[in-house]
């Protein structure tokens, strides 16, 4: 039985291999790093240097708002219609909310709020199926009370 005579291994196969393993490694890099870029919105603001001299007056707004005590429980009924059950709000509340997807296609909405009594308030529209967070307004007797959450499905 003869044996059939290997060909050496040259510097060119080493080249094509290693072109071939760094192309593959930079092109799923490459559609990962679009992926990621395309589906986080994040928080945009015109200028950096402004938004971040008012970081200061966001803190003190964000404790002004917690010292008031008030909390909201969010749920969603079967019809989509987002429900909030408010305690230590005056009756006086006036409710709205902001949404946006938190990830995937740029999709927002707004909402404004109907008293249902007895610190329950439900949605006068009801919310597109799916993941949402939800940034809810609190306004009564001059005074303002803001939180995000993810909306519950």
């Amino acid at each position: 039985m003869a044996s059939k005579p290997h060909k050496p291994f040259t510097g060119k196969h080493m080249a094509a291999i290693l072109v071939a393993g760094f192309g593959v490694v930079m092109c799923v890099n490459f559609y990962m790093a679009s992926r990621a870029v395309s589906g986080f919105h994040g928080t945009v603001v015109e200028n950096s240097y402004i938004a971040s001299q008012n970081f200061n007056d966001w803190l003190d707004k964000a404790d002004a708002s917690k010292a008031l005590g008030w909390q909201a429980h969010i749920t969603r009924d079967e019809a989509e219609y987002v429900t909030v059950t408010a305690s230590g709000v005056p009756v006086s509340a006036m409710l709205t909310a902001e949404l946006r997807r938190p990830i995937g296609e740029r999709e927002y909405a707004s909402l404004t709020f109907e008293p249902m009594g007895e610190g329950r308030y439900r949605s006068s529209e009801p919310v597109a199926q799916g993941r949402w967070t939800m940034r809810l307004f609190i306004e009564a007797d001059g005074k303002s009370w803001a939180e995000e959450s993810e909306l519950p499905r």
